[in-house]
């Protein structure tokens, strides 16, 4: 968060300063001045971002989606003074649409959404647990899981999978210029016996990957952990499936704002969006043909970036790529502008 005045009274409980939230706010700001409006945070985490909007617009009403048990208590008891105005439902953020359908807020046969948000990778809530195994700093149980019903936990990964399903998770998700190396020495190791906790895997890595290679681009466990969550999670596939339900879940003039904190979540992200903000009409003509026009209008100019007093008050944003749009209204033909 840019500014301390925006803190939330738990904020201090949580040790949770939503990313960018006054650059948020700002971006949704003129989706949300009116009665009714629906906000859907789609992350909701320990409801920081939430907490500010309810504030902002006393007039909204807030759904927020959230697959992990833990966030819905801490976020439950952080927003209970705002009452009916905040509805909470347990969900990936790919059931999206049917929450909203259940709710009947789905644009078609409600209002749709005003504004939607998503705050994406693992929530600092839970890197903050140390015992749901995220954070490499400390020793904890192999789980990873942001929904604890969920069957596969990280353990599992590292004691189950295939040499190349694992080299390939590790290179795919994480971006391991080692994943092969990482591979062959997990499989050896579970040999002997099954991977239980970070701690032990943390050390495989320190032993496994080159020191000069140690010695750049951060912890040298950063990008396994990395893959190994996103694996546990699916949470690229959630992610694909999640974008194009928000943008048709939007209301015309409703706008919709993606936090993303690797590159791997901002392509999907940024495909997206370019394909809703082209038209597919041959050039050269004064009006788009129906159905051909572009859809939505980009908000952003590429990916913004947290400023540098951000970052110093809240690391967490340091590798934030924030990418925005707006719907627009096609119900009438326009005269296209020029490309």
């Amino acid at each position: 968060m840019s500014d301390p005045r925006h803190r939330g009274p738990s904020d201090g409980d949580h040790g949770h300063v939503p990313v960018l939230a006054d650059r948020v706010r700002e971006l949704l700001a003129p989706a949300l001045d009116h009665d009714g409006a629906v906000y859907v945070d789609a992350t909701l985490g320990a409801g920081g971002h939430s907490e500010l909007m309810l504030e902002s617009f006393p007039r909204i009403r807030v759904v927020g989606l959230d697959r992990d048990h833990d966030a819905h208590a801490i976020a439950g008891a952080r927003l209970a003074r705002f009452g009916d105005r905040f509805t909470a439902v347990h969900t990936r953020y790919d059931g999206l649409a049917d929450a909203l359908e259940d709710l009947g807020l789905a644009a078609g046969g409600g209002p749709g959404a005003a504004a939607i948000l998503f705050d994406l990778g693992v929530s600092s809530m839970q890197l903050d647990r140390a015992d749901r195994g995220f954070a490499y700093a400390v020793d904890a149980p192999l789980d990873m899981r942001m929904n604890s019903d969920d069957p596969l936990t990280a353990a599992d990964v590292l004691n189950t999978y295939s040499h190349g399903d694992l080299a390939r998770i590790l290179q795919r998700y994480g971006d391991e210029r080692f994943a092969g190396k990482i591979a062959s020495a997990v499989l050896k190791e579970r040999e002997k016996e099954p991977f239980t906790t970070s701690g032990r895997l943390v050390e495989l890595l320190y032993a496994t990957i080159p020191a000069p290679a140690r010695r750049t681009g951060g912890h040298p466990a950063k990008r396994t952990f990395q893959a190994l969550r996103i694996e546990v999670n699916a949470e690229l596939a959630s992610l694909e499936a999640a974008v194009p339900q928000a943008l048709d879940a939007l209301a015309p003039g409703g706008r919709v704002v993606f936090l993303s904190y690797q590159s791997l979540e901002d392509r999907i992200v940024k495909a997206a969006l370019a394909e809703r903000t082209r038209s597919s009409s041959p050039a050269g003509l004064p009006v788009e043909l129906p159905g051909t026009g572009a859809t939505f209008e980009l908000l952003t100019r590429g990916a913004e970036r947290a400023t540098d007093e951000e970052i110093a008050q809240n690391q967490r944003a340091a590798p934030v790529r924030m990418r925005a749009a707006r719907r627009l209204d096609t119900t009438s033909t326009s005269t296209r502008s020029a490309r």
